[in-house]
């Protein structure tokens, strides 16, 4: 089976190009998408000629559906919707936002029928937090919106007013956050007792090196005085013989 296909267009595709453009796509696209889609056709000699002969009715169709896109992109740009969802106190949720979540909030928040595949969406969604998505209402015609994902109605509310996300961390937090604990009277009495045992410890062992270190600085100077004893004891035992040969002569 041939990996790439030849397709006309029959609407833009920001991607591959625009009505009427013959691309080459893989197979699989093809088949999966575009043609179930009818936004293409098999780029085949009689489905050109058929192209050409309907293309002034095609381009008339396609600016009658800009035209609507255009007047439901100024109903819903910049629309913020808010998706509830549980999280942890860090922001991550337990599941994630889809592009039929976000499609799902636009029909019920902003009153205009969008389908999932209108959300262009990288990855799903995954923690707290204030995220613009495109929403493709046409080939020509993109809007943003702003996906507010939050835990409570409350924090959606804080959320759209700050711009930030609230996510609790360390000592500080907005909503729920912890703090951590605090230190209590017995903790810092227990903390100041082993510092002072470690201050005992650390002059206990000082005390101790300098006293060996004093004990081997006397143990070596006994050794240099009983060299030096043995050395001065052999000249004077020499003298006394020559003094012992002069008395007899």
């Amino acid at each position: 089976m041939p990996t790439a296909m030849k397709v006309i267009l029959l609407e833009r595709i920001e991607t591959l190009g625009n009505m009427g453009d013959v691309v080459k796509v893989r197979t699989g696209y093809a088949r999966n998408y575009l043609l179930p889609q009818k936004i293409a056709l098999r780029a085949t000699k009689d489905n050109i000629a058929y192209f050409e002969t309907q293309r002034a009715a095609l381009e008339k169709v396609n600016a009658e559906k800009k035209k609507e896109a255009s007047k439901q992109a100024s109903a819903i740009e910049g629309l913020k919707v808010s998706v509830i969802r549980h999280a942890a106190e860090d922001g991550q949720l337990y599941g994630s936002v889809t592009t039929r979540d976000i499609a799902q909030a636009i029909v019920e928040q902003g009153g205009k029928d969008i389908g999932r595949g209108q959300v262009q969406l990288n990855h799903a969604l995954k923690s707290i937090g204030l995220f613009p998505v495109t929403v493709a209402l046409h080939p020509e015609v993109k809007i943003q919106v702003t996906v507010n994902i939050a835990r409570s109605e409350e924090e959606a509310k804080v959320q759209a007013k700050t711009g930030r996300a609230v996510i609790a961390t360390g000592d500080e937090g907005a909503g729920e956050g912890r703090k951590k604990p605090s230190k209590t009277g017995a903790d810092d009495g227990a903390e100041a007792a082993k510092a002072a045992l470690l201050e005992d410890s650390a002059l206990a062992a000082e005390k101790q090196e300098s006293e060996e270190a004093a004990q081997k600085a006397a143990e070596k100077a006994q050794k240099s005085a009983r060299k030096k004893t043995k050395k001065t004891a052999k000249p004077e035992e020499g003298a006394g013989a020559e003094e012992s040969e002069e008395a007899g002569e």
